[in-house]
């Protein structure tokens, strides 16, 4: 038996990195998995990657930045599936170049609130819905040691300190009634989209800033590290942990 048998597990962001990742491991644990993303071809090509491992997928594709897609994506689930078990709320973005609050710009707060903030909320309150009408559920929320240190660029760094207010607000709000919600904060992951960015467009003075929470001698996260803690809080294993921030990044901010 699998860690997750029967479970309806949503992942956003899952085209990709770490939403990848633990969509194929709670798939091969037992779970029907739902991917969602932006890009419906590269949401095609992981279900197929799933479907070939014998798991059960849906390819959903939304914005979670848009109120309206992100209703339609649980009606989908609950039509299909009946219900959901987990949500893992992994979808987000970087801001160009670490910009700290002296020099924040307005489009990099709206870009990046949009996708890790708003979209965070939007698939809590919904799966929430669900989840509350049979009195269990694991919202799992990937957030970031930058929203628990500050070390990052302002706008994202305060997108993710809101997500870690967020889970303790939902742990609070359920706590006893079989909704757990909790926060997993890696730091670097070596993914697409941190791999991408341009060294030239970072901001010097915060990268220096940020060094003081960073042991760079340290081994960087991988997809999969990350996805093992997502599964574990997914999972009957972790029934009693609600309200809790877990960092996870080999002791690198220690």
């Amino acid at each position: 038996m699998g860690r997750l048998d029967g479970k309806v597990c949503i992942i956003t962001g899952s085209n990709s990195g770490v939403g990848a990742a633990a969509a194929e491991l709670f798939a091969k644990e037992g779970a029907k998995v739902v991917i969602t993303a932006r890009r419906q071809d590269k949401l095609d090509e992981e279900a197929n990657k799933i479907r070939s491992m014998g798991g059960t997928v849906l390819a959903v594709k939304c914005d979670v930045s848009k109120e309206e897609e992100v209703i339609a994506l649980v009606k989908k689930v609950v039509e299909e599936f009946g219900t959901v078990d987990v949500l893992l709320n992994n979808a987000g973005v970087l801001e160009a170049g670490l910009k700290p609050i002296d020099r924040c710009l307005a489009e990099d707060v709206d870009r990046v609130f949009s996708i890790n903030t708003k979209g965070t909320i939007f698939c809590s309150r919904e799966c929430a819905k669900i989840m509350a009408e049979k009195g269990t559920g694991s919202i799992i929320n990937l957030d970031s040691v930058a929203g628990h240190f500050g070390c990052g660029g302002a706008a994202y760094v305060t997108s993710k300190a809101a997500v870690i207010g967020l889970t303790k607000h939902t742990a609070l709000r359920f706590a006893g009634k079989g909704i757990r919600c909790n926060s997993v904060c890696p730091s670097t992951i070596v993914t697409p989209m941190t791999m991408t960015t341009d060294p030239k467009t970072l901001d010097v003075d915060m990268m220096t800033q940020m060094s003081k929470h960073a042991d760079l001698r340290v081994q960087p996260c991988m997809p999969d590290d990350v996805a093992k803690v997502c599964l574990f809080l997914a999972s009957d294993d972790s029934r009693p942990i609600t309200g809790q921030v877990i960092v996870c990044d080999y002791g690198s901010t220690l």
